[in-house]
């Protein structure tokens, strides 16, 4: 029985890019598969002769038809991982023009904003059914390929994967987060001259945002929270869940907060790792 990642997502939101890094890491990738031979190519790829133990299939342009091929693998006992990139649409258009590509809604829309967001609003069941959705807004080719590996590569666990991600609420809300959390509340180190430049990574910054009380009675609660939470998500079937740590920049307590919480969550087993949107910023 071969494994299976379903990628699907925004024209432009990076669908191809994350084909060929799973084709890299080893798997059998279709891309821009027709959706209605989705069925055809995992039987064959299950067939006791072939050699394919990882399919990954790029979804073509036949969106209403997806969640019906994705229940139809499983209710046949196929493992199906269903992927959606999604991107801002100020960040779409950026990468159409810089591309002069043609937006595969284009004639059915009156220019390119309205283009994504009526593929966004088709998809919209789609995002809402997937087991992971990447947010690639904010990410060069780089970040996106460490997101993929952390998340398919031949060492990830079958357990419940955990993504801590800090952020600046100034630059938007990301998209791939399941549970969002405020620390604009705690003492910012932007107010102070010696801290500004630094990042929540450095000791000093650290150290000013989590040797509060305040501070501590957060981090505590919210682990607290996860660590009973994260069990039912994973009984519910979930294979990953983001949640997404945000202060006003993204550079500062977001940062320093999303470690320790992750560096807690570690300490009890779970796989978790930490990301940061808008350190650099």
């Amino acid at each position: 029985m071969a494994d299976i990642v379903l990628i699907t997502g925004l024209s432009g939101a990076g669908r191809s890019g994350v084909a060929d890094v799973l084709e890299d890491l080893g798997w059998y990738v279709v891309d821009n598969l027709p959706t209605a031979l989705i069925g055809t190519i995992v039987d064959l790829a299950a067939k006791p002769n072939s050699d394919i133990d990882r399919l990954a299939l790029v979804a073509g342009r036949q969106h209403d038809e997806v969640l019906t091929r994705v229940g139809e693998l499983r209710a046949a006992g196929h493992q199906v991982t269903v992927l959606f990139l999604d991107a801002s649409t100020a960040e779409l258009v950026r990468r159409y023009d810089a591309t002069r590509r043609r937006h595969p809604l284009a004639d059915d829309a009156d220019g390119l904003v309205e283009s994504i967001e009526m593929e966004r609003a088709m998809l919209d069941p789609v995002r809402g059914a997937a087991d992971l959705v990447i947010d690639t807004t904010d990410l060069n080719v780089h970040q996106l390929k460490e997101r993929v590996i952390g998340a398919f590569d031949d060492s990830r666990s079958s357990r419940l994967q955990v993504s801590v991600e800090s952020f600046g609420f100034k630059h938007g809300l990301p998209l791939d987060a399941d549970i969002v959390m405020d620390v604009r509340f705690l003492p910012n180190p932007h107010w102070d001259d010696d801290l500004r430049p630094l990042t929540g990574h450095d000791p000093l910054v650290r150290d000013h945002v989590l040797e509060t009380a305040s501070a501590s009675r957060f981090v505590e609660q919210l682990d607290e929270l996860l660590v009973s939470l994260l069990p039912q998500y994973a009984a519910e079937g979930r294979s990953y869940l983001t949640v997404a740590i945000g202060c006003t920049g993204g550079r500062h307590r977001s940062v320093a907060v999303a470690e320790e919480v992750a560096a807690r969550l570690r300490t009890s087993g779970i796989a978790v790792r930490a990301t940061h949107r808008d350190v650099s910023r």
